[in-house]
């Protein structure tokens, strides 16, 4: 087995750390053009289907134009919302298993790809949801969110092993630059399916559709090139397989768990994240539906807004970790949250029809959007211990899956009682200041001692 790697401060990235970077190319197209574009639009038009099929007459998603979603009578403009808290739960009992066995893993890259093709495949699935069969979209979504999360834990806990303390900011960070700009390369090139649908003969519908399924081509083609370029760093601590290995995976769990209450400076820290983190991606999940229901803006306004936001989001990236790499991450993540709150905060007066002024709400969000996760994922991999870093990206993942139904939980019922979605989007403020003091008091040097890691040289 490959001996651990040490590494030195370089602003170049090595053979290995840019085939690492290529799997945020590949999978951000799930939350790009998936969760963020097409899904939320579409799985809505589904559900409204179903409701007027019911006979109620629809006239907004919000009013008088119910479905059964587990049991329960919910607007079809909230379904998405409350799709995704319900597949954060199921997420919850999945993925803290899977840092544990990844760690006792003899192949982490087996597992990455095995998870990535799995929500690659699922996401190709979504193309078969059509007519009033929401309910497919919504089972395939859960799937493809369990392949994405769970390949994210396997996937971040690479990054301590190929880079140094001084290096992590900006490997990270270009790896989520780059994540963006495929998935906004990907997005662009299902723009154009739509907009180009008659000449392939193809319906609105039947075009929306095809995209799910580039989008699960470009994820599983993709993730070919880091499965071939990341290799083992360690001797795995056991040789467990199939029953064994799970079964050894639990009790490392409960293990770490332990262990963890001893670390409570790190887990402040992810007291924060997953706060800050789920405000964050709630924003992400909700524009489109805010830009088409609250402001009137036609599909191609909400394309090229979203357009917008990923080829920013490149530079934004870069320039995280530039900045990080002179004042330090700490420093960084609390700039990020405070633009976060402006562009947020100008969100809400943003007048219907206007399209300037959602552009210029896509070009604040751009700026953050990527550098804001990925340095705080960076900074993160400075205080877990050595040797267990999977199962620490599980509880960081935990954390934010953890926390990420509150949200979309909190954007839905307040959308639900006013029947705007101007006071919901004005509501994950509050997510976003709460991380901002709690992050503001971590004394992070500390934590990184705690844990026993060598201290970056800015911090």
């Amino acid at each position: 087995m490959a001996a651990e790697r040490v590494v030195t401060r370089s602003t170049r990235l090595t053979g290995e750390q840019r085939t690492w970077c290529v799997y945020d190319w590949a999978s951000s197209v799930f939350q790009i053009s998936v969760l963020t574009v097409f899904l939320s639009l579409y799985l809505t038009s589904v559900a409204q289907a179903d409701a007027r099929a019911s006979g109620q007459p629809c006239v907004s998603p919000l009013r008088d134009c119910a479905v059964s979603f587990l049991g329960f009578e919910v607007q079809a403009g909230s379904v998405f919302g409350f799709l995704l808290a319900a597949s954060t739960t199921v997420q919850l009992l999945v993925l803290p298993i899977t840092g544990a066995i990844a760690d006792r893993a003899g192949n982490k890259r087996a597992l990455l790809g095995g998870f990535a093709f799995i929500g690659a495949t699922a996401t190709a699935g979504l193309g078969l949801m059509s007519g009033t069969h929401w309910e497919l979209g919504a089972i395939l979504t859960m799937v493809a969110s369990m392949g994405f999360y769970a390949s994210f834990v396997v996937y971040s806990a690479y990054l301590p092993q190929i880079a140094g303390p001084d290096e992590r900011d900006g490997v990270s960070s270009k790896g989520w630059a780059f994540g963006f700009l495929g998935g906004g390369l990907c997005l662009a090139l299902n723009i154009g399916l739509i907009q180009l649908r008659e000449f392939f003969g193809l319906s609105e519908t039947d075009a929306i559709r095809m995209c799910f399924v580039i989008c699960g081509l470009w994820w599983a083609a993709f993730t070919v090139i880091p499965l071939r370029g990341l290799r083992e760093h360690r001797e795995p601590p056991g040789h467990e397989h199939g029953v064994a290995l799970i079964s050894a995976g639990f009790h490392q769990l409960g293990r770490t768990l332990r262990r963890a209450m001893g670390y409570p400076l790190t887990l402040a820290f992810l007291a924060g994240f997953l706060v800050y983190i789920d405000g964050i991606n709630t924003v992400a999940k909700m524009a489109a539906l805010y830009g088409s229901q609250e402001l009137a803006l036609p599909v191609e306004a909400l394309t090229t807004t979203i357009l917008i936001v990923q080829f920013v989001a490149f530079g934004g990236g870069l320039a995280h970790g530039w900045l990080a790499s002179r004042i330090g991450a700490k420093r960084t993540i609390l700039v990020s949250l405070v633009i976060w709150v402006v562009v947020i905060s100008a969100a809400y007066y943003v007048q219907a029809g206007h399209r300037l002024q959602f552009y210029a709400i896509a070009l604040g969000i751009g700026l953050v959007i990527g550098g804001t996760p990925a340095i705080s994922r960076a900074l993160y991999s400075q205080l877990v211990p050595r040797g267990e870093e999977a199962e620490y990206f599980a509880l960081y993942v935990l954390g934010e899956r953890g926390t990420s139904w509150l949200g979309p939980l909190v954007f839905s019922l307040v959308a639900d009682a006013t029947g705007s979605f101007r006071p919901a989007i004005l509501s994950l403020v509050a997510f976003l200041a709460l991380g901002f003091v709690i992050i503001a008091i971590l004394p992070v040097r500390r934590a990184i001692e705690a844990v026993g890691n060598p201290q970056p040289r800015v911090l």
